[in-house]
């Protein structure tokens, strides 16, 4: 316990200070917040590095417009909470305005449509520094960021242009249009994760912890019975008791069996799993490199 525990107050202080960096160098950075466990992590993270002053970063979320209700409003709860200024950027905005082009058809989502909408956002607000809750051990295109990733005046990221850093020195300097994402939580795994969300007693989404809820299975994923979800004629909802170990667009996030109501629960669970928590995500399994495609276009 000794062990686990110096072990998460490291990975806690490397965070903090990163977050710090943050503040030193950057004028205008911001938290991307997607009211999943990683981003309300770095949030409290934010909070404790500046404790007792406020949070000194407006949270951002790029909100599509399919989101599970639990995600939305548990944002709300906890901006309010901590009395942080909340941005959203808004999907059907964009497509409103004749940004991005809604898909068709039965696979339809508008993960892709993020993007546009993400670096509009920043645009508009002119971030030049993005806070984001990734992590390494998550998929493989993740593993190649740094913790101040550089994103040139198109938002794009070149995983063969980023910068060393050596010793705990970062390099924040940029051209004008240019931004940087910033991952304090890279050398975190998932179990660090839920042990410290444990350890801290953190609130998080009833969707985390298993649940009856409506599902069906398409190409190997359980998915969310949802208006937002066309069904094919030979596709059955069940009612069934899972939980989902990540939370993004309704139409993408796959549902995962279990049991586990409580932290302890989890953590048993993601401590003997053989499966990535990524593993049941729709959006990931379009192609082999479809998280990299999208970061390198501009995606979180």
């Amino acid at each position: 316990m000794s062990y686990t525990l110096n072990h998460l107050r490291t990975l806690e202080s490397e965070s903090i200070f990163i977050m710090r960096e943050v503040a030193a160098q950057f004028q205008h950075p911001a938290i991307l917040f997607s009211g999943g466990k990683d981003s309300i992590l770095v949030t409290y993270l934010a909070k404790k590095a500046f404790y007792p002053a406020a949070i000194p970063f407006p949270l951002v979320h790029v909100d599509t417009g399919h989101n599970f209700k639990e995600t939305i409003d548990f944002r709300d709860r906890l901006v309010k909470k901590l009395n942080a200024k909340l941005i959203i950027g808004s999907v059907q905005e964009s497509i409103d305005t004749g940004r991005v082009a809604e898909e068709k058809g039965i696979n339809a989502s508008r993960i892709r449509l993020q993007t546009t909408t993400l670096l509009d956002t920043i645009e508009k607000n002119k971030f030049d520094a993005c806070i984001g809750g990734a992590r390494r051990d998550e998929e493989k295109a993740r593993a190649k960021e740094r913790f101040f990733s550089h994103r040139d005046e198109f938002g794009q990221w070149d995983p063969k242009n980023q910068r060393p850093e050596i010793w705990n020195l970062f390099n924040g300097r940029m051209h004008m249009g240019e931004n940087f994402r910033i991952f304090p939580i890279s050398n975190w795994t998932e179990l660090d994760v839920w042990q410290y969300l444990a350890m801290e007693k953190i609130e998080l989404p009833s969707l985390y912890f298993s649940h009856k809820r409506r599902v069906f299975n398409r190409d190997g994923v359980w998915l969310a019975e949802s208006p937002f979800i066309p069904m094919k004629p030979s596709e059955e909802v069940k009612e069934e008791i899972v939980r989902f170990r990540t939370i993004g667009d309704i139409t993408s996030t796959g549902a995962t069996f279990s049991t586990a109501s409580t932290l302890d629960d989890i953590i048993q669970e993601v401590a003997t799993t053989r499966t990535t928590e990524r593993g049941g995500r729709a959006d990931d399994k379009r192609s082999e490199t479809s998280m990299e495609d999208r970061k390198k276009v501009g995606y979180f």
